[in-house]
């Protein structure tokens, strides 16, 4: 089997999203499909799933044209994907979900062990051991990726395309999957890897198709002839430097701009204590369950506190939710689920960056387009936020630039603590550095940034000092010698101490 999709164009308003691009797939094989944000890969997804037509070009399946009118249409063609967002519905089951867009059934009623058994061949074929009968909302992170994928596969997907499949995966989780991506290309599927993890890209695809600005700058070619080196520079179009941070120097006698004692929650983080001053950047690492996203909502009024105190520039307070966090304590939240929390995806970029300081920007009660817009001007330069204009719709935007506008809102707030959440899953390598070095200027402005990441070389690049929690419990806190093999051993070693280890660790 070979699928096609040669010359592809596709226009939006003011923006060529692809310019000629092109990816030839064979059975058998992992194809990497990699770029830039607002390379056109997304694009290129959603017009072979058929979610797009393009406006010119041509899909060819075994030399035969395809004409997809919509999702319907590419599943029937064997054409399944697996979105970084995921789609599954919480309150059905496993089963219920798998087989969600061809329900068995029988004397007009659905028939639920018909659906079970197609559910188990399709578990099966993952080696994924789960009651078929079990809701979605009890699964991790890891299982409901891997159910996505048995749903993909119960149409009969000879062609599975993956868009960031270990966006929100541990490392041990990954290489399950991978594992599982293998095994499907030995029995012959076609599998298409979109992915900014280029260590994970190298370990298990066999070819390479690049976009840049819409055009292939590389067409099915060996990974193997590639170096990552070689691969990021045909992504960004000439040679990438790392970026190089600035030292800060924090004053350790600075009173703490946010501090925690012994918090305790809801969700049930137990004597949790930390704290984060003026221009500093404390980073809070663990592995996807940890409780550390659970906790900054905790902070911020959308999960309930049990126990201990928030202080805020020395004051105990108490915050009921995210508006009184930002007008009265000036601490903003930039959360990990951007398309979800983070975005009025169905609203302008002006309205987008301008929800946080309407009553900043109104005049007799009003709010004029021209004054978000003289707003939206100023952080679109100075994040380097790529749109058409300032009137295009979050939703158009790449995840690069989504990210910007979710940041640029509560840097027009002109916030004191900034809470951000992985600040860079999904992102490329150019706009993922982009955003290191934004992050350290912030801190050296002399905002007090708590950074979640789930990268450890991002919170070894970028954290001052390091707090890790496991079980949403505090294991230690380290001070950062960004030295990354030193620190990621100490950190490992937190993550899998006892809580009565934590204590000596930290003094270490």
């Amino acid at each position: 089997m070979m699928l096609t999709a040669e010359n592809l164009v596709k226009t939006f308003p003011g923006v060529r999203a692809l310019d000629g691009a092109t990816l030839r797939l064979a059975s058998g094989s992992v194809h990497a499909l990699l770029g830039e944000n607002g390379a056109g890969k997304s694009t290129l997804v959603k017009i072979l799933t058929g979610v797009y037509r393009p406006d010119g070009g041509r899909i060819l399946l075994d030399d035969t044209e395809l004409r997809l009118s919509g999702p319907l249409d590419a599943q029937r063609a064997g054409i399944g994907v697996v979105h970084q967002e995921r789609n599954l519905i919480p309150a059905f089951s496993v089963a219920e979900n798998i087989v969600l867009h061809h329900l068995p059934r029988r004397a007009g009623l659905v028939d639920r062990a018909r659906m079970r058994t197609e559910a188990r061949r399709c578990l099966d074929l993952l080696d994924l051991d789960l009651d078929p009968d079990r809701p979605v909302a009890d699964l991790s992170v890891a299982q409901a990726q891997l159910v996505e994928i048995a749903k993909a596969l119960s149409v009969d997907s000879r062609v599975l395309l993956l868009d960031e499949p270990t966006a929100s995966l541990t490392g041990d989780e990954a290489d399950r999957l991978y594992t599982i991506v293998r095994k499907l290309r030995d029995s012959g599927h076609a599998v298409v890897l979109v992915s900014h993890k280029l260590e994970e890209v190298f370990a298990v695809a066999d070819t390479v198709t690049v976009l840049r600005d819409g055009r292939s700058v590389a067409e099915a070619e060996p990974l193997a002839d590639h170096t990552q080196d070689q691969v990021v520079d045909l992504m960004v179009g000439r040679a990438y430097a790392s970026v190089r941070l600035a030292e800060r120097h924090v004053d350790p006698a600075t009173e703490p701009a946010l501090r925690l004692r012994d918090l305790s929650t809801a969700r049930g983080h137990r004597d949790i204590s930390l704290q984060v001053r003026p221009g500093e950047i404390l980073g809070l690492y663990g592995l996807v369950g940890a409780g550390r996203s659970e906790l900054a909502k905790a902070l911020l009024g959308l999960d309930r506190i049990t126990g201990g105190t928030v202080e805020v520039r020395g004051r105990p307070v108490r915050i009921r939710d995210v508006g009184e966090a930002l007008r009265r304590y000036r601490i903003g939240y930039v959360p990990e689920n951007r398309k979800e929390e983070g975005l009025f995806l169905e609203q302008p970029i002006t309205r987008n960056i301008g929800v946080t300081v309407w009553r900043r920007l109104a005049r007799a009660g009003l709010v004029t387009e021209r004054a978000e817009r003289r707003l939206v001007a100023e952080y679109t330069d100075r994040l380097g936020i790529r749109a058409a204009s300032p009137r295009q719709l979050a939703g158009q935007l790449s995840g690069g630039n989504q990210q910007k506008v979710s940041l640029a809102k509560w840097l027009a707030a002109r916030c004191e603590i900034l809470i951000v959440d992985e600040p860079t899953v999904g992102i490329d390598v150019r706009t993922k550095a982009a955003f290191h070095q934004l992050i350290a200027e912030l801190a050296e402005s002399g905002l007090a940034l708590l950074l979640i990441s789930s990268d450890l070389p991002e919170i070894v690049t970028l954290a001052d000092r390091i707090a890790v929690l496991n079980d949403f419990t505090l294991r230690g806190e380290l001070t950062n010698d960004h030295d990354y093999g030193r620190m990621s051993q100490a950190i490992i070693r937190l993550i899998h101490a006892g809580p009565d280890g934590a204590g000596e660790e930290r003094a270490a």
